[in-house]
């Protein structure tokens, strides 16, 4: 079975902080990313919305050779992950693999938790799937768990205005409230992957003692985990140390922005699903 790149899927750039992590733990693989760009963002969006686009980009990335595809997305793992493992993947090739960010943030939440009082904070789509109740209950069902949704924290990272004096007050105001409607939490998941860049200004609102959980170097450390107790899946992973880039819309306006997210230039190429 020929090698090929591991997979990254996001609905825009969100997913290009959590490669950024990828990449950094384990620069020696070939990636390839892909990001839905033109129908973005999928916050909003229904579940079989979704799901269908979701498994529309596992698909793509299969043709280009992935063996492991990475959902570097809250929203599409919350919202298609499970499905595609359970009911998709028997059918499309039983040896391929599909991951999400969900699990591997959770994980880490038990030994951080001293109160069990965990909030969440994250796109509307993701706060109302429940996924990360669901899953932190499965690890610790003692803890408690918020969720608050942010519905303009992407825009504001999407725009480039999450360094602006306007993104304060809407930084603030999810901060507030969710401390509000739970003032034991000691413990804040960033369950998008667009909140990175929004760090700044979360650390400057969210008291000094509540730990704040950033996605990416917990995924990566996961995957790394992953790959070590899955050497039949290493195998199938090219070693080659590049990154390829794919947007559903305009590959120059991807690579300006996807710049940011990166922290690096990149050349993107515009691709249809």
């Amino acid at each position: 079975m020929k090698a090929g790149a591991i997979g990254v899927f996001d609905s825009g750039y969100g997913g290009l902080t959590i490669l950024r992590q990828i990449r950094r733990l384990m620069p020696q693989y070939d990636y390839l990313y892909l990001g839905d760009n033109a129908r973005a963002p999928y916050g909003t969006r229904s579940f079989n919305i979704v799901y269908e686009f979701t498994l529309q980009a596992v698909r793509y990335l299969f043709e280009q050779g992935c063996h492991l595809v990475i959902l570097a997305c809250n929203t599409a793992s919350a919202k298609a992950l499970r499905s595609i493992q359970q009911r998709d993947l028997p059918e499309l090739d039983p040896s391929r693999r599909v991951l999400g960010v969900i699990r591997p943030t959770v994980e880490v939440v038990g030994n951080k938790s001293k109160t069990r009082h965990v909030g969440i904070m994250a796109t509307p789509g993701t706060v109302r799937s429940r996924t990360y109740e669901l899953e932190i209950a499965k690890l610790s069902p003692d803890i408690h768990v918020t969720g608050e949704a942010c519905p303009m924290w992407v825009p504001l990272v999407e725009n480039d205005e999450y360094d602006s004096p306007g993104a304060d007050y809407f930084v603030r105001q999810r901060i507030e409230n969710l401390l509000r409607r739970d003032p034991l939490i000691d413990t804040v998941i960033l369950g998008c992957t667009h909140y990175p860049l929004l760090l700044g200004k979360i650390r400057q609102y969210m008291p000094q003692d509540v730990c704040l959980i950033d996605q990416g170097p917990y995924v990566a450390q996961s995957l790394s985990d992953y790959l070590r107790r899955h050497p039949e899946m290493q195998e199938r992973i090219t070693t080659g140390g590049t990154a390829r880039f794919l947007t559903t819309d305009q590959a120059d306006d991807f690579q300006t922005k996807a710049t940011v997210f990166m922290g690096e230039p990149l050349v993107a190429e515009r691709v249809q699903l």
